[in-house]
């Protein structure tokens, strides 16, 4: 199942030109995981006061085409696999059916005050099979 977050793109997210600037992809991508945390409901924050945060432990980008000021996107966030700690979102920015750019997202589960892997809360787990499981699917 791919979760799908609209994004305008406004002059803060561009350079002189008008251009997204490359690294603005990489916050949109984490609004979308955010808000696919968000719609399975988890909020960061509740997450946070369990001592509990999801880093990005690896990443893997290719940008195909530049999104410009005012436009329109479309970022999507899915779960391709997960294992006791760790996950992998497939994620894309488009802009109606024009693909700009693609990233694999490793994300680990940790324990904040130790820095250290923890398993991830079993209602997070069971969203992460549901989803992963209607991805694979899908593919």
């Amino acid at each position: 199942m791919t979760f799908a977050l609209p994004v305008m793109v406004y002059i803060e997210d561009t350079d002189a030109g008008g251009i997204v600037y490359h690294a603005r992809y990489l916050h949109f991508m984490e609004r979308a995981r955010t808000e696919w945390l968000r719609s399975h409901g988890f909020g960061q924050q509740a997450l946070m006061d369990r001592n509990i945060q999801l880093v990005v432990s690896g990443l893997s980008c290719r940008y195909r085409q530049a999104a410009r000021l005012d436009e329109q996107l479309s970022v999507t966030a899915a779960v391709t696999t997960f294992s006791h700690c760790s996950a992998t979102f497939e994620q894309q920015v488009r802009r109606s059916d024009e693909l700009l750019v693609s990233a694999r997202v490793d994300i680990a589960c940790i324990d904040a005050g130790r820095s250290r892997p923890v398993r991830w809360p079993e209602s997070l787990r069971a969203a992460l099979d549901e989803t992963a499981a209607a991805y694979n699917r899908m593919s």
